[in-house]
């Protein structure tokens, strides 16, 4: 990467997208006629001088008078102002002269008169940018005519300032925008445009991390990493170089407080290396160790009133935490280390053991063999992962030994893993340097991958991390193959997860897990009587202890033999079950961790409640699983979740919510081979388009899905799938081609306990049976709704059934189940599903009631037709001819004609142009 380069990549103001639009906004008034005043403040490297240099460059309605401070002339009155009106462009004609602002000044007054003369000619933008750094002459004025400019002075003010510096006073009342840090992906973004993407994972978190969301300090350190450093194929200098101006410039202001309060800085700034990322300094601790320095504690107010440190209950912050840092990166090393042996020696009693063991490894030169082994030692439970994380990271670089240090990282890697900090975990792993890695680092990237990339690599490394670990750690082989099998699931790979679950060990300290173990074996070698009475066994078991202990324990805390129950109740058809499992397993969660679990706990919580029924509840847990997931970097997970997301929206009836989490879900599905979830989102946009009697589409969808081809669904969800495209199928006219799946599903009813499957397969065999018996299966599968609950499943049927009289002209008796079918759509908010009800009981003869006030205004045309002339006029406007249509729709051409003229009738349209333009608004399905 080349200076130039990185000047021009310095420039991207990414993250900074409502400032532009507000300084945007701010030109367009200007261009206008209409002046305004701004101050841009913030801390150093944050971009104020880039968003005062974009907005210079984009005024064009005008001149423009721009400026940088220098500090070196801040003694030297109206220098500043003087360097303004140097900054005129030649066609822009003064009524004064700048050498003679320099040397006899300029008033106040005399400077507002300038400015509105200016401004009158054409648009006039002053912009002054680090304006804490000029004279308090230039200042003054400056401040005094930009408070008393009128907006119709056609003069906008632009200035920026650092925090707490010089001029707050003349500044002070002006219109302020005080920029933040960059977030996740805006230092994502710069990186990318910075780098390309010729950047590791690690690597990219470790700059992130060190850059603390100050884009020149990102810039900075990505220019002074070679591309081998970059790419991850060398190790990252430590300290990373590069920012020694930014941290100098953050330093600065420190300059002027007594010694007394810097060393108490310097306290405050070592103290944080035991605690967590902004958790502050204690302030006794500060007190102690300054009181074994010789400093009272009134040494700490300067700082205070400086705006360094700020005081919050019985910790004290930095303002900023690059000043932080700057703090420890310009103090001498042999003052760093003295300041950290006086914290470990303040840090008295076994409370503090961790936190003194810290800070002794921070005051070390060199390897100490013995203090890593104390560290190591001290980082166990009840202590949290990320501060273990810490100790064993701390641990691993007093370690002389090659092989333990990296069993070390790899080790502080898992719990930075554990304590949802992918990111820390990538970058601990990336200083694992032994050949050949140790069996916990591949454990550990296999884990990662597991939430965050390919199924197929996380299977692989997890298996060849079981292989490593075997001999010595059983507890980690058995997670790394239930983790492999978790792989293999999520890909559809039948084979590759029974060949993990094979693998693991039997336990002879749970004999419920080895009921879960072969149980789900049994299952995948076709053996369901035995693997469903081995599973049921394990789940009554796991729940029972659950019970027993205390509330969201589970057993011993951890969450995870919950989740195999609900997995093991979801395989059963047992939903309910499963539904307690899940919250159960939410609650140990929360209780105990680990954070990492978070997002799968919420979503199998959120699938049973799917499968319950409960769609309301599902999306609100799989809303709050997503969050989860997108904060703790699980793209695998948030895939998952939008599809439960989209299968949510098909039944509340948001099409457009459907098909954007379907969409959201297959963008890192498909690349990351997850069968699972990618099976879900095509789910779910096939019963959005039965909701609005597309069955044709919805048949083509599910097709491969549920029968056997090169584009199978997933194993699991099969069967699930099954009621959903028998009814497009048998809505299609392609009843034939549901017979088959049918009967694999009658096998499959006569095994599950799921409550819901009679039904379905009354209602299947009704789609498709002669008219002599269809209305008695009807008849038994709204009998089997009755045991099983559920209002939109059961309503589903009654729509059915009142299409089925409604076609063989009955329309009377149509009428009762349509009118139960709209009571229960609506009571489930299932609105597109109530539409196509409200255009059964209108072609049944029976007056639909109104629609609610909050339904989009585009459905209004569609509401006027019935459902087999809206299926009509969506495919006419498609630019479908009407065999085409026929076609589709399985019917004659002449059907479709006689269709068309209706359509046009109600519709007051002559053409099929008029028709396309009447319904390409936004549709509401």
């Amino acid at each position: 990467m080349t200076p130039s380069t990185t000047g021009q990549a310095s420039r991207r103001l990414s993250g900074r997208v409502g400032e532009l639009a507000l300084l945007a906004k701010m030109l367009d008034r200007l261009a206008a006629g209409h002046g305004s005043t701004l101050v841009l403040t913030g801390p150093p490297g944050l971009g104020r001088s880039a968003l005062a240099r974009h907005t210079a460059e984009n005024h064009r309605a005008g001149p423009v008078l721009h400026t940088a401070a220098a500090p070196a002339e801040q003694w030297l009155p109206y220098s500043g102002l003087h360097a303004l009106l140097c900054s005129a462009p030649d066609a822009l004609p003064l009524p004064v002269r700048p050498a003679d602002v320099l040397r006899s000044g300029l008033a106040p007054a005399a400077l507002l008169d300038l400015l509105t003369a200016l401004g009158a000619r054409r648009p006039l933008l002053v912009c002054v940018d680090d304006i804490h750094s000029w004279d308090p002459r230039s200042r003054a004025a400056l401040t005094f005519a930009a408070r008393r400019l009128t907006p119709s002075a056609a003069v906008a003010v632009l200035l920026t300032a650092t925090d707490g510096r010089g001029g707050a006073e003349e500044l002070a009342g002006l219109p302020a925008l005080r920029l933040g840090p960059l977030d996740r992906a805006a230092a994502d973004d710069l990186l990318t445009h910075l780098t390309g993407c010729h950047i590791g994972a690690a690597v990219r978190e470790q700059l992130r991390r060190e850059a603390a969301g100050n884009p020149r300090l990102l810039v900075s350190l990505a220019h002074h990493l070679t591309p081998q450093h970059l790419a991850g194929r060398q190790p990252l200098p430590h300290p990373l170089p590069g920012g020694e101006d930014l941290l100098d410039a953050y330093a600065a202001p420190l300059a002027a407080l007594p010694d007394d309060t810097r060393a108490l800085l310097l306290l405050a700034a070592a103290a944080e290396e035991h605690e967590p990322e902004g958790a502050g300094a204690d302030t006794g601790l500060l007190l102690r160790a300054g009181r074994l320095a010789g400093i009272g504690p009134g040494r700490i107010t300067p700082a205070e009133s400086a705006g360094v440190l700020r005081g919050a209950g019985s910790r004290l912050r930095f303002t900023h935490q690059l000043t932080r840092r700057a703090v420890l990166r310009t103090a001498p090393l042999g003052r760093r280390r003295a300041a950290h042996r006086l914290l470990a020696a303040a840090l008295e009693g076994p409370d503090h053991a961790l936190p003194r063991l810290v800070q002794r490894a921070c005051a070390a030169d060199g390897y100490a063999p013995d203090l890593a082994d104390a560290l190591a030692l001290a980082a166990v439970a009840p202590t949290p992962h990320t501060d273990r994380a810490g100790a064993l990271a701390r641990a691993a670089a007093l370690s002389p030994d090659e092989t333990l240090r990296a069993t070390r990282f790899a080790a502080a890697a898992e719990h930075a893993w554990l304590a949802g900090e992918p990111g820390r975990a990538r970058v601990l792993l990336a200083r694992v340097r032994a050949e050949p890695a140790p069996g916990h680092a591949h454990y550990v990237r296999g884990l990662l991958a597991l939430r965050d990339g390919p199924a197929a690599d996380a299977g692989q490394a997890l298996l060849t991390a079981a292989a490593l670990l075997a001999p010595h750690d059983t507890v980690r082989t058995v997670h790394a193959l239930l983790g492999a099998a978790e792989a293999a699931w999520a890909a559809g790979d039948a084979h590759g997860c029974l060949d993990a679950i094979t693998r693991v060990p039997a336990s002879p300290d749970d004999p419920a897990f080895d009921h879960y173990r072969t149980g789900i074996r049994a299952l995948l070698t076709g053996r369901p009587g035995e693997g469903e009475a081995l599973l049921r066994g394990y789940a009554a078991r796991v729940l029972g202890r659950s019970a027993a202990s205390r509330p969201g324990a589970g057993t011993g805390g951890d969450p995870a033999p919950l989740l195999r129950a609900g997995i093991a109740a979801l395989l059963l058809g047992e939903v309910d079950l499963s539904c307690r499992a899940g919250a159960r397993a939410l609650a140990a969660v929360r209780a105990h961790g680990p954070d990492a679990s978070l997002p799968q706990a919420l979503e199998h919580l959120a699938y049973g409640e799917l499968r319950a029924g409960r769609h309301a509840r599902a999306r609100v847990h799989a809303h709050e699983g997503l969050a989860a997931a997108d904060r703790l970097g699980q793209r695998n997970a948030a895939a998952h979740l939008h599809a439960v997301l989209a299968l949510a929206a098909s039944v509340e009836g948001d099409a457009r919510t459907c098909a954007a989490h379907a969409e959201a879900a297959r963008a890192d599905a498909g690349p990351h081979g997850l069968l699972h979830a990618t099976t879900l989102a095509d789910w779910a946009v096939a019963r959005a388009e039965l909701a609005v009697g597309r069955s044709a589409e919805a048949a083509t969808l599910l097709a491969p899905l549920v029968g056997p081809g090169p584009r199978p669904g997933h194993f699991v969800s099969r069967m699930a799938l099954v009621p959903c495209f028998v009814e497009a199928a048998a809505l299609s006219g392609r009843g034939a081609d549901a017979r088959a799946a049918v009967e694999a599903y009658a096998a499959w009813s006569a095994r599950t306990a799921d409550p819901h499957a009679p039904a379905h397969l009354a209602r299947c065999r009704a789609l498709l049976a002669p008219d002599t018996e269809a209305a008695a299966r009807y008849e038994e599968a709204l009998a089997h709704h009755d045991r099983s609950g559920g209002d939109f499943e059961r309503a589903r049927t009654q729509l059915l059934y009142g299409h089925w009289l409604r076609r063989r002209r009955r329309p009377r008796a149509a009428r009762t189940p349509l009118r139960d079918a709209l009571a229960s759509f609506e009571r489930c908010g299932a609105l597109l599903w109530t539409d196509r009800v409200r255009g059964e009981l209108r072609a049944a003869g029976e007056p639909a009631p109104a629609r609610p006030a909050h339904t989009p205004a585009t459905a209004a045309p569609l509401l006027l037709l019935t459902p087999q002339q809206q299926r009509v006029a969506r495919c006419v406007a498609e630019g479908a001819t009407n065999r085409e249509v026929a076609r589709r729709l399985s019917v004659s051409t002449r059907t479709v004609d006689h269709h068309l003229r209706n359509v046009f009738a109600a519709l007051g349209v002559r053409s099929r142009t008029e028709l396309a333009r009447l319904l390409a608004g936004p549709e509401p399905w």
